[in-house]
């Protein structure tokens, strides 16, 4: 199997001011097209070239002789959902079904966005703040590089990327500016209800 870029599904102008054009065309075009690359070179005479993205995450995760592998495949996973994850004029008003689920796990919409801003702020480096289900309950959480909630059999939601690729050139060093900004004004509210089944 060869992976592809996906392509976005709004111009890369449209997020604007929240996230910048250059941003995309840097994020999208270049880093995540290197992780593709990289990924399909890697993957050549391993036994993985047949298996789906998700298997080789998961079959990759604890072996350390296949880290090049899982850093490449993790975050080309990681960013198919991210891309999913954001919508022009997004943030606003939670769908019905996922307010009430947030509400239930979380005590509070608003309980809910401090926990996922945290969770990305206190993310030392490199990595990712996550909504993801786990055992039927949703749960924030948070990865290094480029790991997911799948490794700890959790099903990720929501993913939003804390690299500094993702912020820099809009943000500078303001991690938590860019969190609060992705969560109030990027987030496709709609596509993340749409995977709680």
């Amino acid at each position: 199997m060869t992976f592809q870029l996906p392509t976005l599904d709004y111009s890369k102008s449209s997020l604007s001011p929240h996230m910048s054009e250059e941003t995309l065309d840097l994020h999208h075009g270049k880093h995540h097209q290197t992780y593709i690359t990289n990924l399909n070179n890697l993957i050549k005479n391993s036994g993985l070239e047949n298996s789906s993205l998700e298997e080789i995450v998961k079959k990759t995760s604890a072996d350390p002789s296949k880290i090049g592998i899982f850093n490449n495949a993790g975050q080309h996973w990681n960013h198919i959902l991210f891309w999913k994850c954001m919508k022009p004029k997004g943030g606003g008003a939670l769908p019905g079904k996922l307010e009430k689920r947030i509400n239930s796990d979380f005590g509070g919409v608003d309980k809910f966005k401090e926990q996922f801003i945290q969770a990305g702020v206190t993310q030392f480096g490199s990595g990712w703040a996550w909504l993801a289900i786990d055992k039927g309950k949703l749960v924030v959480t948070k990865t290094a590089n480029a790991s997911n909630p799948l490794v700890n059999n959790m099903k990720p939601i929501l993913g939003c990327d804390v690299w500094e690729h993702s912020y820099y050139v809009d943000y500078r060093n303001r991690r938590p500016d860019y969190l609060k900004s992705f969560i109030e004004n990027l987030v496709n509210w709609e596509f993340v209800e749409s995977q709680l089944d």
